[in-house]
């Protein structure tokens, strides 16, 4: 089943006389397309430390942030994995891993795959349409819509074998070193 192109972000506040209200209710403003691979992530909201600063009118989703999430912080996007084309095979199995430097974890091997890379964070995953396999230094899993990952500083790959694209919710929220 193709997706929507779009996803609707609702981000509710509570307004200056205490009253619970809709701040935010359109599509996902904060889209980016990652040139060659065509994957589409939309970061829906953002937070910069623990506990998190939940006041105020702010749109946290309209943040330029890396992948990892802020030292202290938190990211929630959701991304479009299309299916993987054959040339990344001929990238260098560090290319997607040299693009996290800052957030890898110290204590990790080297990537064997060229979309393999870490980030110092405990991820949440739900896997919301699609099928994909996630890569790890020596195994892999295969998800299907409906499942749900726990990650922690891991490395892995999302390698999309089908003919449609996955779509899979995120939220990173930054950890300890593993």
């Amino acid at each position: 089943m193709p997706l929507s192109n779009e996803v609707r972000r609702v981000v509710t506040t509570v307004d200056e006389s205490g009253k619970a209200v809709v701040l935010f209710d359109s599509d996902a403003p904060n889209k980016r397309v990652r040139e060659g691979r065509g994957t589409v992530s939309r970061l829906l909201w953002t937070t910069m430390e623990t506990p998190a600063d939940i006041a105020g009118p702010a749109d946290r989703g309209n943040a330029n942030v890396a992948v990892a999430p802020p030292v202290g912080g938190s990211i929630f996007r959701v991304i479009d994995i299309p299916p993987t084309p054959k040339e990344v095979l001929d990238l260098p199995n560090d290319w997607l891993h040299k693009q996290h430097v800052g957030s890898i974890p110290k204590r990790h091997l080297p990537p064997t795959h060229p979309l393999m890379h870490a980030t110092r964070s405990i991820d949440y995953a739900i896997i919301l349409a699609g099928e994909i396999d996630m890569l790890l230094d020596d195994s892999e899993v295969h998800f299907k819509a409906g499942d749900m990952l726990v990650q922690q500083g891991t490395n892995h790959a999302w390698v999309n074998r089908g003919s449609e694209p996955c779509r899979i919710a995120f939220v990173l929220i930054d950890s300890k070193e593993p």
